[in-house]
């Protein structure tokens, strides 16, 4: 049986339901819980409902009873829209949204293991977002087309996304303040992480003729640079750098975001990723994956010749 397998799938469900059941039980007995979890939202009427469309949904999943996710999901989604939304006007019940989010992100990954016995997300990369070689292109092209691929992400991931996050952590009552010297070092990290960043794709452009996207994948596998400590460093890189952003920003929430895309990444694309190099580059893939790590960074570069390819640096 594989990690990824329908039978965790189900055992997450169990574990949602103990969970859920237990949190009931704490909004009945503790105002504190309630307070910091339904805010004003009256508990009764809630618990009529979300009891049996929650709690009890979830264990009929976790028993085999797989059409019960065509309701539970459902009402997932909606209860963590309604969260969201009050939290976000009134300021109460920010734990309560966190908590929802969380479930609602991980019951659509449970839903995809229990269905279809995978993540949710893996077809996309076999389709339109799929990986495909890089057109052939000069070295000018690719590193310009790399340089606008890393203004737009970085932008994105590392601005666009992570200021509304700090935003509602605070506006919610969730944020837990980080000590002073923790936020510079966060700050400090980004130059690096950056830096990282920028070398890992620049040498993919150069030496692999292609760009850091997937449905750009260089042509020739690339051993040299960052590649030869680590066989991930641009995934490295942007988690590292979100990490930083979270610290820098006094945020949890954005270094919570930035290790569940590493999360995300690692289960969802990594396979995907590697099972397309080992289909191009056969043996020496094999070799050079044996020989560097996907997230440890080696003490010493591997030897171009223990990786099984001979690539300049």
């Amino acid at each position: 049986m594989t990690v990824l397998s329908p039978a965790l799938g189900r055992a997450y469900f169990l574990l949602q339901a103990v969970a859920g059941a237990v949190w009931w039980a704490a909004v009945a007995t503790v105002p504190a819980v309630r307070e910091a979890t339904l805010g004003g939202v009256p508990p009764l009427p809630m618990a009529v409902l979300d009891v049996p469309l929650f709690v009890l949904t979830s264990a009929l999943v976790a028993a085999g009873r797989r059409r019960a996710l065509h309701v539970l999901v459902p009402w997932i989604l909606l209860i963590t829209l309604v969260m969201v939304v009050y939290a976000t006007v009134t300021g109460r019940a920010g734990w309560g949204a966190v908590l929802m989010i969380a479930s609602a992100t991980a019951s659509i990954g449970a839903a995809g293991l229990v269905l279809h016995g995978r993540l949710p997300g893996t077809a996309l990369l076999k389709g339109p977002l799929g990986f495909r070689l890089a057109p052939t292109a000069s070295t000018r092209t690719l590193l310009f087309a790399t340089a606008a691929q890393i203004v737009v992400f970085w932008s994105l991931f590392l601005l666009v996304i992570p200021v509304p996050i700090a935003l509602l952590e605070q506006r919610w009552g969730v944020h837990l303040a980080l000590p002073a010297p923790i936020c510079a070092l966060g700050a400090v990290a980004i130059v690096p992480a950056s830096a990282l960043g920028l070398w890992s794709a620049v040498t993919m452009s150069r030496l692999g003729g292609g760009t850091p996207l997937p449905a750009a994948m260089p042509h020739r596998l690339v051993v040299a640079g960052p590649y030869r400590w680590v066989r991930n460093p641009m995934a490295v890189a942007g988690i590292s750098q979100g990490v930083g952003v979270g610290l820098a920003l006094s945020s949890w929430a954005v270094v919570a975001y930035s290790v569940a895309g590493g999360v995300i990444w690692h289960l969802v694309v990594r396979p995907e990723e590697e099972a397309d190099l080992a289909a191009r580059f056969g043996a020496d893939y094999s070799r050079y994956r044996a020989a560097v790590r996907t997230w440890l960074p080696r003490l010493r570069p591997v030897p171009l010749s223990a990786a099984g390819v001979q690539t300049r640096d």
